[in-house]
């Protein structure tokens, strides 16, 4: 048992309820905006992982101990909006900034370093 009198399934099972509270389909899509009659019904990426575990042992002195643990978390991205207009409905992908510059700059990396290998290769040849 733990602290709290529970043992580690009770804390799983916490856990679990958590989650499930946490990930509702109201985090996936937020509250539709309405302004000149069109809708806006804004989507998000989301992305959750969790775990736990315990055990139990004794050291060196003969003293027995137990442990036990979990957690989970969850990570939301805004991926675009779902806008809605007379009787039409079209999907806006959001522009993820942070993304395309790490995009970029893998690219720009790869580049270089096939472009020293590519003349690296040369000189070895003359």
């Amino acid at each position: 048992m733990n602290e709290e009198g529970q043992t580690g399934r009770g804390v799983s099972e916490r856990i679990i309820r958590q989650l499930r509270e946490t990930m509702t389909i109201d985090r996936v899509y937020g509250e539709p905006i309405e302004r000149a009659g069109t809708t806006v019904v804004p989507v998000a990426s989301i992305r959750i992982g969790g775990g736990g575990g315990g055990g139990g042992g004794i050291d060196a002195n003969d003293n027995s101990g137990s442990g036990e643990g979990g957690g989970f978390g969850a990570v939301a991205r805004p991926v675009g909006a779902y806008v809605i207009k007379e009787g039409s409905v079209r999907w806006k992908p959001t522009l993820d900034v942070n993304r395309l510059v790490v995009g970029l700059n893998l690219t720009a990396v790869a580049y270089f370093f096939f472009a020293w290998r590519i003349e690296r290769a040369r000189a070895r040849r003359r």
